[in-house]
């Protein structure tokens, strides 16, 4: 005789772990990935042998990173973030007219510092937080309102 699936009586445990976890950072594991792509892509367009897809893993850094810091993990500033999306923009375009995905000496500067940001706000942010942000990355590509929402106080 089948033996019945052994369901847990006990679903506010399992909530509890799941509220836990969002408040510890996500495993160190994931983070290098994660790290290391962005790594990865900067330095092929530093080296001009990029791709769209190394500039749109910056653009989604950078943006990642912002929101992040607007959560209060890392830093990013409004003008630093201003100036670092000039830059991938023209990269978008030199890249989309003659196919050469670069980012000059002072582009790879200020996405090298992006990318340290992200790479500690990866390893130090909760997952809440990075959960958030990604939320809001998605909200922001399919053209949503991606504005943080604005939560009570207690």
């Amino acid at each position: 005789m089948a033996q019945p699936i052994p369901f847990s009586r006990h679903t506010g445990a399992a909530r509890a772990r799941h509220a836990k976890a969002m408040l510890l950072p996500i495993a160190r594991q994931t983070a290098d990935e994660l790290a290391l792509r962005v790594h990865l892509s900067l330095d092929a367009l530093r080296r001009g042998a990029g791709s769209m897809t190394d500039a749109q893993t910056l653009t989604q850094t950078m943006l990642l990173a912002g929101f992040l810091a607007e959560a209060g993990f890392g830093s990013a500033t409004g003008e630093q973030l201003g100036v670092a999306e000039r830059m991938v923009a023209a990269v978008f375009d030199t890249g989309r007219t003659t196919n050469e995905w670069k980012l000059d000496a002072a582009g790879v500067a200020l996405f090298a510092a992006i990318a340290t940001n992200y790479d500690e706000q990866l390893h130090r942010a909760p997952l809440w937080a990075i959960t958030d942000a990604s939320e809001r990355l998605d909200r922001f590509t399919a053209g949503m309102t991606y504005q943080a929402p604005t939560r009570k106080r207690a």
